[in-house]
């Protein structure tokens, strides 16, 4: 990616991080007060339906304290303590006083727990009360809510319970109203908001105990089995929850239900949660104000990159032509055009760093010359100081040898014989080091380039295995044992066969060497993806950090003896093939050369 891209991509995704951001932010805001006015909605609304049911158990706690003290009760608690009781006379009484009160239910019972008058279940008189013992501690206290059999069935509502005054054996009144849909649709709901009332009767969850006022008793169960986990909650936790519930595919159709649970005296089965109180709110508005922030933060996303791409084209092209002009330039410097020129305009940081490119390729140009002729120099230096340094070791005895020839002659003709015999092997001897010396000189001086085709490497280290095997079990020498770990699925490679065998044989001839006492030889090739690894390692005395370091530097050796051309020889042949090779060792734990070569 050019430089210029680089600049214009930084812009946009400067200019979309932004928006994302600022979206972001303002979502999460809008959230939070979203929510803060939906919690603060809810609680008014609770609280405004805790104001009603207080008022209404306040108005049946009135009406039946009033029933409690009034006369006809006086006289129904006299008949019933005498004796005999006749409560005959008062069968229908309850029905009567509960039409005048507009009490939904009403019962009068004796102080013996017996129902003596039912305005709801006439036919109940005579029979005992089974939650007599919870009502009669319930008698003077507030009103309470409780499970009841009205009229038309089973149901929730608001009691109060009074007992008369002055008798031996009071008459307990119970009375109260209804808690249902009339009830909920009493409250003043704001806009986009509704209250639900769930029964809490049995251990399942039945929509039919669900009082809605805003849908007729046959809205769709399937709709209303969404409240299900949303009460099951409740009903476990015996806690306050929220929670969404959904309607449909579209999110504005979803509200958010707060469900307070509501407590009371539980009646036969013995439950405390009586109900539980849905207040709704619906996402409606929220959800179209975040659609519209998404769609309003989509166009200016749309136009702000549009403007940043404009902006940052114009800007990066300022910016990048005279850079670009700089790597083109560059470039030319680094194939060999050492007279590139930067066209320099201004006088900004960019325009003094083409000048001072402009001056670096000058300088460089004015010592080319310089450098190539002193490179030649020193390289003329070096050989001829290593031609006389390998020479002059073996010129000494040769020297020595002719000067003793020539002695033995003049002192004593009848010795010269064996002298000359002695001497004319030694002769031989170091003419014959001296061709082996130049040979190596000539060898690295004009290597020949690789004759490429497919070589399996295996065979290859198997040739070099099988050349060796006579000078690792040398007599009068420590044994040493060669170890062939070889990949069977190594995959050919583009080499020359010589070239290689004359690589490797000069590294296990390195380890032969280093293992003077005998040791082990593995050698080992490995696959490894787009390139194939060979392995000579020995354990061997070991290399010291500074000998790995300059180990294939041409001329360097650590022997007494050798040109130190071996290894250099060795890294000109694996460069060749497009591989390196590097050096790993410890001293006194042995030495492995590494061998990476392309398979293609």
């Amino acid at each position: 990616m050019t430089f210029r891209r680089k600049l214009v991509t930084v812009f946009t995704l400067t200019v979309i991080l932004t928006v994302a951001a600022v979206t972001w932010l303002i979502t999460a805001v809008t959230r939070r007060a979203f929510q803060r006015s939906e919690n603060e909605r809810a609680a008014a609304l609770v609280m405004q339906f805790r104001r009603e049911f207080n008022r209404q158990g306040e108005i049946v706690t009135q009406r039946v304290a009033a029933i409690a003290a009034s006369e006809a009760l006086h006289r129904m608690a006299s008949a019933l303590n005498r004796v005999p009781a006749d409560s005959g006379p008062y069968f229908e009484s309850a029905k009567t006083l509960a039409d005048n009160d507009q009490l939904d239910f009403l019962e009068f019972i004796e102080a013996d727990g017996t129902i003596a008058s039912s305005a709801v279940r006439p036919e109940k008189f005579g029979y005992p009360e089974d939650s007599f013992a919870s009502l009669a501690a319930e008698a003077d206290q507030e009103f309470f809510l409780q499970q009841e059999e009205f009229q038309d069935g089973t149901g929730l509502g608001l009691f109060a319970v009074r007992a008369t005054r002055g008798a031996d054996h009071p008459v307990y009144v119970v009375g109260g109203r209804r808690l249902d849909k009339s009830f909920l649709s009493a409250l003043d709901m704001p806009a986009g908001m509704r209250v639900l009332l769930y029964q809490n009767r049995g251990d399942r969850f039945s929509t039919a105990l669900i009082l809605d006022p805003t849908q007729p008793s046959s809205a769709s169960a399937q709709a209303a089995n969404r409240f299900q986990p949303l009460i099951e909650s409740v009903r476990q936790s015996k806690e306050e929850r929220v929670r969404i519930v959904q309607w449909s595919a579209n999110p504005g159709d979803d509200e958010e239900f707060h469900a307070i649970p509501l407590t009371g005296i539980g009646g036969e089965h013995g439950q405390h949660l009586l109900a539980i109180l849905l207040v709704g709110n619906s996402r409606s508005a929220y959800v179209a104000l975040m659609r519209h922030i998404r769609s309003v933060a989509l166009m200016t996303g749309v136009g702000g990159i549009a403007w940043a791409i404009l902006l940052s084209s114009w800007a990066a092209a300022r910016v990048t032509r005279p850079v670009e002009q700089l790597a083109h330039a560059a470039q030319k410097v680094a194939a060999g055009q050492w007279d590139a020129r930067v066209e320099v305009a201004g006088k900004d940081e960019l325009s003094q760093l083409a000048d001072s490119f402009n001056r670096m390729t000058a300088e460089l140009l004015a010592q080319k010359e310089r450098l190539v002729q002193a490179e030649r120099v020193a390289a003329w230096r070096e050989v001829a100081r290593r031609l006389a340094h390998e020479l002059k070791n073996p010129l000494f005895p040769l020297q020595l040898t002719v000067e003793n020839v020539i002695r033995a002659w003049e002192r004593s003709p009848e010795q010269f014989d064996e002298v000359f015999s002695e001497s004319s092997r030694t002769l031989l001897a170091e003419i014959a080091n001296l061709k082996c010396i130049i040979s190596k000189f000539s060898d690295f001086s004009s290597m020949p380039q690789p004759q490429l085709r497919p070589v399996q490497l295996n065979e290859v280290i198997r040739g070099i295995a099988h050349f060796f095997q006579a000078q690792f079990e040398a007599p009068g020498c420590a044994k040493i044992i060669c170890e062939l770990q070889l990949d069977a699925q190594l995959a050919p490679v583009a080499a020359d066969t010589e070239l290689l065998h004359r690589a490797f044989s000069n590294l296990v001839l390195n380890a032969i060497e280093a293992m003077p006492q005998g040791g082990t030889l593995t050698l080992r090739t490995q696959d490894n993806r787009d390139k194939v690894f060979v392995e000579v390692a020995d354990t061997g005395t070991g290399l010291t950090p500074e000998q790995c370091d300059r180990i294939f530097t041409p001329y360097y050796t650590s022997k007494k003896q050798g040109t130190g051309l071996g290894l250099a020889i060795v890294q000109s042949i694996v460069s060749d093939h497009k591989g390196r090779i590097r050096v790993e060792s410890r001293m006194g734990r042995g030495t492995n050369f590494i061998v990476e070569l392309p398979k293609n």
